[in-house]
């Protein structure tokens, strides 16, 4: 069995969620509350030197880290559904898409550098938010000018590794309340995603330890 490591607020979980659900793969979740710090805690740190998640553990496997990383073994290991195109432009593409929010808006937007804006030049919660909203906005912007009119997935209206990374763009847009107003084709690939059944279920919202959901 698996074991998925997680905080109900992490977007990178989310996404290897999502993942998990689309390809029928078992698992067993473990929360840690980063609010608390418990990503700090040595044993966590032995799983993830960077104390972060998620981290993807199980039976012999070493512990997997980064959300890309995780998505790839599983292609390797689980092949169906795929969610990676077949042809290298494809997946160069579907690549670019998920790292437009991967490695380009969400990295700015971790508590870890809301508490170093915080720490080292006095930045306050409206700041914060503030901040985060802008790089989510940042993110739209390049996402609308890549989605084709009328589309409901990110690429060729299969699913895709880029839409996994754009169904969590979407969830820290609606947390920081970023305007979706602007971003037609963005809203229609999005509202499609979350009518998902695999997508639904693995939103943050719906997760153990976020605001009313009771624990098992």
């Amino acid at each position: 069995m698996l074991i998925l490591h997680s905080f109900w607020l992490s977007l990178a979980t989310y996404r290897v969620r999502i993942a998990l659900n689309l390809k029928g793969v078992p698992f067993e979740e473990r929360a840690h509350d980063l609010s608390t710090g418990a990503h700090h805690a040595p044993e966590f740190k032995k799983l993830n030197p960077a104390g972060a998640v998620p981290a993807l553990e199980g039976g012999t496997l070493k512990p997997l880290t980064q959300s890309l990383a995780i998505l790839e073994w599983l292609e390797e290991t689980c092949p169906d559904p795929p969610l990676l195109p077949h042809d290298s432009e494809g997946r160069a593409i579907v690549r670019s898409l998920f790292l437009l929010t991967a490695a380009d808006a969400h990295p700015l937007v971790v508590p870890r550098v809301q508490a170093r804006l915080a720490r080292q030049f006095g930045s306050d919660e409206v700041a914060g938010r503030a901040w985060s909203a802008h790089w989510f906005r940042e993110g739209l912007v390049a996402y609308e000018a890549q989605l084709a009119p009328g589309a409901t997935r990110c690429h060729r209206e299969v699913l895709s590794i880029a839409d996994v990374a754009l169904a969590s763009h979407l969830v820290g847009v609606e947390r920081f309340g970023v305007d979706l107003a602007e971003f037609p084709r963005v809203a229609a690939v999005g509202a499609s995603l979350f009518a998902i059944p695999e997508f639904a279920a693995a939103h943050p919202r719906l997760q153990r330890g976020a605001p009313d959901v009771q624990p098992d």
